[in-house]
């Protein structure tokens, strides 16, 4: 995955966003704003995204997307139940048509972390009620892993969303 697939994703993403006349926000954890950069570097925008979350604490998660403490606290902020809560909270706080969200382990320096790098749950929805998540296993590095969830998550709302 590269710099010039995220953009390509991005790109399409946008093309499809302004032709429908519709509006896409994301919550991000493990990505950092990586997707809100790469949606935002394609010029005009603005035509379809208002705004986005990056939420990397649990703290986060819940004051700002209203993810519940309980599901958070049973189940760990990286899984399907939380993106899917992530997801919806986005796109009701954006009041957008679409949302993306993503939350994983991508890498530490601590060595006695004993999370799964590579582990990264994603969350689509729509304004419609449509809702899903996937986990994807990524390999490589800190910042690999973080590009191959931003490329994942564009590629994923555009094939099926979009």
């Amino acid at each position: 995955m590269s710099h010039d697939q995220l953009h390509e994703f991005s790109f399409a993403v946008g093309k499809k966003l302004r032709q429908r006349k519709a509006f896409i926000t994301c919550a991000e954890s493990c990505t950092g704003g990586w997707i809100a950069k790469a949606i935002t570097d394609i010029p005009d925008s603005s035509a379809y995204f208002d705004r986005g979350y990056v939420t990397y604490s649990d703290a986060a998660k819940h004051d700002l997307l209203g993810v519940s403490k309980a599901t958070l606290l049973a189940c760990g902020a990286v899984s399907a139940e939380v993106v899917k809560e992530m997801a919806l909270g986005a796109l009701d706080k954006a009041n957008a048509d679409f949302s993306l969200s993503v939350s994983g382990f991508a890498g530490s320096d601590k060595k006695d972390v004993h999370d799964p790098q590579g582990e990264v749950w994603f969350g689509f929805a729509a304004k419609t009620g449509e809702v899903i998540t996937q986990l994807q296993i990524f390999r490589g590095n800190r910042e690999s892993i973080r590009m191959q969830a931003a490329v994942f998550s564009l590629k994923k709302i555009l094939e099926h969303f979009l």
